[in-house]
């Protein structure tokens, strides 16, 4: 096996360093005639010592993921992400199939240390309890994903337009965003 190899259902294919290697309905990895699947969707190419998967497609994005769960990331149509684990897994749909396929290097750059679970708990960060209206602003700011179609890339509403979405003045939805930000740094969630 080369220094990158994709494992597609079984099928085995080793992209050379010097050349891109396209995924879609056509290319160099053909995945299916599905009429929903670009032509070209995705890339893979080594650039600066590095391999990188390319979403070369318009209209769908991949989910990517390490196989032990530390990760996962969209890719979305123009965007890129290097290859860094031992073994990434690819995830896409297109129409109503979906497809998936791993990508295994040989010399990764990135290696995850396995952490010690202590035992005592402390780590675990309990249920927390949001009031209604607080309940009702995480949702208005998450409704576009919760409503996308497809796989399409789906952004985070304005603060303006989360308060006008719930008939809110400004200052009350962010005083209620500031107790919920309040609320989740207290159990320990960072950002």
């Amino acid at each position: 096996m080369g220094e990158l190899a994709i494992d597609f259902c079984g099928e085995w294919h080793e992209p050379k360093d010097d050349e891109p290697f396209n995924i879609g309905r056509e290319g160099d990895l053909e995945v299916d005639d599905n009429p929903y699947l670009h032509r070209k969707f995705l890339q893979i190419a080594h650039q600066n010592g590095i391999w990188w998967l390319n979403n070369v497609g318009t209209m769908l994005s991949a989910t990517v993921a390490d196989t032990t769960g530390g990760m996962q990331a969209w890719v979305a149509p123009g965007a890129r992400i290097p290859l860094v684990f031992g073994q990434t897994r690819v995830v896409f749909t297109a129409g109503p199939t979906t497809y998936e396929f791993d990508v295994h290097l040989k010399t990764p750059a990135f290696r995850q240390e396995r952490q010690v679970d202590d035992g005592s708990g402390t780590t675990t960060i309990g249920p927390v309890r949001f009031t209604d209206s607080q309940r009702a602003l995480i949702v208005a700011l998450a409704e576009p994903m919760l409503r996308r179609e497809g796989t399409g890339f789906s952004s985070i509403p304005s603060s303006a337009a989360a308060a006008q979405r719930l008939g809110w003045a400004l200052t009350k939805f962010n005083r209620k965003l500031d107790n919920v930000c309040d609320k989740l740094d207290r159990v320990g969630v960072v950002g």
